[in-house]
Parts: structure tokens; sequence; C-alpha cells
């Protein structure tokens, strides 16, 4: 193990940076000021919006655009899985690659397998946050479809229903959002294949892009109060 310490030692780095960065971000009075948590308020303005209109076909082909790209993440973790798979069965090949380059980067076939192994249990994660992210998105639409009638808007049923439709829409939201910070860390993972100091690099460049995108972007300013 002794001779992998660096390896360990980047795998670690990665693993704790992903839980951290999903923790601040979903579980912190820093993460409410998100991206992510500004537009959840809006799920509710549009939940509440719905009770004022009679004819609400915009807002089902809206929720449809949504299922669809959630599938389509869904249908891409699957190729990726497949991809992995195809990676593991060629180890000699990749390895004999390696082996050409100027730089010696060859790693040892398990330790190869390993990584192959790692990549693809990201990708399955990330599979499962999209599906469970699509079935929620298909409550929200029969939640929707259930919207009592303007004539009923100020009533207690109501406002039951819209706080209940936009926590499920929430909720959506929030593992559509963990299947797609799966896929970037995945692509900060792909350093390992070449080094573990590189894994380092790009497990940190990629939490300083995520980070801006949710606290510092363009989108995140034009989303203020």
């Amino acid at each position: 193990m002794g001779a992998y310490w660096v390896d360990i030692a980047a795998v670690t780095f990665f693993i704790v940076e992903w839980l951290i960065y999903g923790f601040t971000l979903e579980h912190t009075a820093y993460g409410r000021n998100s991206l992510s948590a500004r537009m959840n308020a809006y799920r509710e303005v549009w939940v509440r919006n719905m009770l004022d209109r009679e004819a609400r076909m915009v807002d089902m082909q809206i929720m449809a655009s949504l299922q669809n790209g959630t599938a389509f993440f869904a249908s891409t973790s699957l190729i990726a899985i497949g991809g992995g798979l195809a990676l593991l069965r060629a180890t000699n090949d990749a390895l004999a690659v390696l082996r050409e380059l100027p730089i010696d980067l060859t790693p040892s076939p398990a330790l190869w397998e390993i990584k192959c192994v790692g990549l693809m249990l990201i990708f399955i994660y990330a599979f499962f946050k999209f599906a469970w992210s699509y079935r929620l998105f298909n409550y929200v639409a029969i939640l929707l479809g259930a919207m009592p009638p303007s004539t009923q808007r100020d009533t207690a049923e109501a406002e039951a229903h819209v706080i209940r439709t936009t926590r499920l829409f929430e909720a959506a939201g929030r593992h559509f959002n963990r299947g797609q910070r799966a896929f970037f860390f995945a692509l900060g993972y792909l350093g390992w294949f070449v080094s573990p100091w590189l894994l380092l690099l790009t497990t940190g460049l990629v939490v300083v892009v995520t980070w801006r995108r949710q606290f510092a972007s363009n989108a995140w300013q034009a989303m203020g109060s």
C-alpha cells in the first residue's frame, strides 16, 4: 500500500471535496444563498401562479421539457456505464498505449481496473439520481394536474396543495442537481487515469467551477433579490 499512498490521498481528497461541497450547498446557511436555492423560491411562485390560470397547457409543456431533460441525463449515465465496462475490458490495450508515452504513466493492471470501477460507480450513482428525479417530476406533473381551480385559490386545501407540490418539486430538482454534480466530478475523476497529482488538480478545478456557478455567476446575480 505504501507504493500507492499518493493515489489513496488523491482519491480521499476527491471524495471529501465532493461530500463537503454537497453538504455545504444543501445543508448550511451559506448554501441557502446559492443559485439552486434561489430557483427553489421561483418553483413556489410558479405553482402559486397556476392557481390564477384555468388553462394550464403551457405549464404542462414546461414540465414535459424538464422530464425530457432528466431522461436524457439518465440515458447518458447508462451509456457512460457501458463505456466504463468497455474500458475495463480493454485494460491490456489501454496500458499498451500508456507505455508508448514519453513519460511513464503506466499503472498496474489492478489499479487501472480499480479506476474503471470507480468511474462506473460514479455514473451508477448519477443514474439513480436522475432516474429518481424523473420519477419525482412525474409525481409533480400529477399534482399539477390535480391543482384546484382558480375559484378555490383562497381555500386552505389550495394552500396545502401548493406547499405539497412545491416540496416535491424541490426534491426533484435537488436529486437532479446531485446527478449533474456527479457528472461534473466524474470529469475531475478522469484526471486519475493520468496521474494522482492530476486528480488533485482536476478535483480542485471542478469545485471552483461548480462553486462559481452557484455563488458568483451571472445567473446567480440575475436571480438576486
